[in-house]
């Protein structure tokens, strides 16, 4: 899990199926020694499971991945400077998978965006 060590909810906003959290990344975070020395970037599998632990709290049910439809990194996500950034989700439940449109972004970058499948964990 990375919420709470390496990401925090500062703001949450809904409104019908549509979703934004504005998210402080931790600098700090040990991830960024090794993605890389000197030059951080945000892992794009990071981005990722964010948005999974999103979802998850979202809807307050775990959740597995179970189909990334269309994946998305348009602009490198880089902790020093874009320490606090936002996801904007959209999120329906159909039948047994909740269908996720997501994207990262701060007011002039779109940095992901994700379509996909997730399912409930039993």
């Amino acid at each position: 899990m990375l919420k709470d060590g390496f990401f925090l909810f500062t703001h949450s906003q809904t409104e019908g199926d549509i979703v934004k959290y504005d998210i402080k990344l931790n600098a700090e975070h040990s991830i960024f020694e090794g993605h890389f020395p000197a030059q951080p970037i945000l892992p794009g599998v990071c981005m990722m499971q964010m948005v999974k632990e999103v979802v998850e709290t979202h809807i307050n049910k775990p959740t597995q991945l179970l189909k990334a439809n269309d994946l998305k990194f348009l602009a490198f996500i880089r902790p020093d400077q874009d320490k606090l950034i936002q996801m904007d989700l959209e999120i329906k439940m159909e039948e047994e998978k909740i269908i996720v449109k997501a994207s990262l972004l701060d007011e002039a970058t779109t940095f992901f965006k994700f379509k996909g499948i997730f399912v409930q964990e039993l």
